[in-house]
């Protein structure tokens, strides 16, 4: 940082503190965010139990010295989040747009940004913490794509039902006299008197528990091209597309966040993890342990009576399965102190809980436990993951409202000529004419052959055209369809003979 911003930054630290700028304990202390604090706190609890950042276990040993050490956890969370994102979207999903050169457009935008491979990722994470939020920006005249959790978003306005105005905040750490600085972006998006206005503002704080005091942007490098606020006429679409989970917010009643997947299972997943924390224990405690009399392991005493010859090893020195006990050898004899492990009892209770688990969050009967009934066919998996399924169809309406938002925020910042350097919108036409379909991969769920014998039978009805069969039980558009079709049309016509192959001229 150069030294007249260094010095720029230190007046706006000492005007702070007469009150001659803004500063800000939490984010949610600008009056201009409407996020209760129990709310911050339940987003934060959930995010610990995604990462795994659990507290320490404390026990006793056997002398009634307390101790602590790390839980052994099952990260049910993280597995839960992930086995949901990927069965509602993957690279599979396609995104389809009525108009052809729209659909093109957007399409290349999410070829560049990659993103059917980053969706799913992001997907799991909203999951995890109830809420998230994508928006589309403009950086070398290309559409990028930022991400962000429930942890980095927080709603301008009360309305449960439906968000258009939010601040987003990323948080950037420098090194600064050899000292760690917090840098706090807040992305504000308003909408006033029909005008969709952008505000940027950077905090400053030398704890990582305050956001600080509010300093230029250009006190970061990364930050220096970017304007204070910009107003943008004739939007129809905020320039973001917010996520919410499935279902009433029960914790807050009048908060427009989702809940996490977890937050009405805290309790079974403290028993899965204590459970598992327990069993690790016991495995420890559970290694094979011999006693023998404390002098059969001394080494280098007298031996035979005699000073001069000392004691040779009697067993392996990496041994250690040989515990020492003093007392009179021959009391102490050799005896086996080995503790069996209850593994049967542990694996009843871990299946036990795991079960009231995958039942809390909607999933199938032997989604994390053995299933009993071994190799199923694809009618048996999709009879049983029925629940799953439903489940599944619930987050479905979900995402295909958020990558509808995704898609109109594109639009909207393609149409926008002043964000490009020559002047040129990337796109023009009548938003609202659009019509958005997103293909859902079904995957398992959907027994493949019995559906491919159903259309098979619509075909030979002349119910369903042929290369709409094909498009649906093969995977190909209509240019690959068509094709088959020409080729198989080729092969089953039957060239016309030629005359002289009959004797005639």
């Amino acid at each position: 940082m150069a030294f007249w911003d260094t010095l720029k930054n230190l007046f706006w630290k000492g005007s702070a503190a007469v009150g001659m700028t803004n500063s800000l304990g939490l984010i949610i202390d600008d009056p201009r965010i409407n996020l209760p604090a129990d709310e911050v706190e339940r987003i934060a609890r959930d995010k610990r139990y995604y990462m795994d950042d659990l507290k320490q276990v404390t026990h006793k040993n056997s002398y009634g010295e307390t101790q602590k050490h790390e839980l052994q956890s099952v990260n049910v969370t993280k597995l839960a989040s992930a086995k949901l994102a990927s069965l509602i979207f993957n690279e599979q999903c396609r995104v389809n747009v009525s108009d052809e050169a729209a659909n093109d457009f957007l399409n290349s935008v999410f070829e560049e940004n990659d993103f059917y491979d980053t969706f799913e990722e992001k997907l799991e994470g909203w999951i995890a913490l109830g809420s998230g939020c994508v928006r589309p920006y403009v950086a070398g005249d290309k559409i990028k794509l930022a991400w962000a959790t429930a942890d980095q978003v927080y709603p301008l306005q009360a309305d449960t039902n439906q968000i258009n105005e939010i601040a987003i905040a990323s948080k950037t750490t420098q090194i600064e006299n050899h000292r760690t600085i917090y840098y706090t972006l807040l992305e504000f998006h308003q909408w006033d008197n029909g005008d969709y206005v952008i505000t940027n503002e950077l905090y400053r704080s030398e704890t990582a528990e305050t956001v600080g005091i509010n300093v230029p942007l250009n006190s970061l490098e990364q930050y220096e091209g970017l304007e204070p606020q910009v107003k943008i006429t004739g939007l129809k679409h905020p320039l973001f597309a917010f996520y919410r989970n499935k279902g009433a917010n029960n914790k807050n009643l009048t908060s427009p966040m989702g809940l996490s997947l977890i937050d009405n299972s805290y309790t079974v997943i403290d028993a899965i993890n204590r459970t598992h924390d327990q069993f690790v224990d016991e495995v420890k405690k559970g290694q094979r342990r011999l006693i023998v009399p404390a002098e059969w392991l001394k080494t280098g005493s007298s031996y035979g009576g005699q000073a001069s010859e000392t004691h040779p090893p009697m067993f392996d020195p990496d041994e250690t399965v040989y515990q020492a006990m003093y007392g009179d050898a021959s009391e102490v004899g050799f005896h086996d102190a080995t503790s069996p492990i209850r593994v049967a009892d542990y694996q009843a209770t871990m299946d036990f809980f795991l079960r009231e688990f995958e039942n809390q969050i909607g999933l199938s009967q032997g989604t994390f436990t053995t299933s009993p009934s071994g190799i199923q066919t694809a009618t048996e998996v999709v009879t049983n993951n029925s629940q799953t399924y439903q489940t599944r169809s619930s987050y479905i309406t979900q995402v295909e409202k958020t990558i509808k938002a995704l898609a109109y925020a594109i639009f909207e910042l393609a149409s926008v000529p002043s964000f490009y350097a020559d002047g040129q919108a990337r796109w023009s036409g009548d938003l609202d004419s659009l019509d958005f379909t997103i293909d859902f991969n079904d995957g398992v769920f959907v027994d493949q052959d019995s559906k491919r014998a159903a259309d098979l039978q619509a075909v030979q009805a002349q119910v369903m055209p042929k290369k709409q069969f094909l498009m649906r039980n093969y995977g190909l558009d209509e240019e690959e369809a068509n094709k088959w079709l020409a080729q198989i049309d080729a092969e089953n016509s039957t060239a016309e003979p030629e005359f002289d192959q009959f004797g005639g001229e």
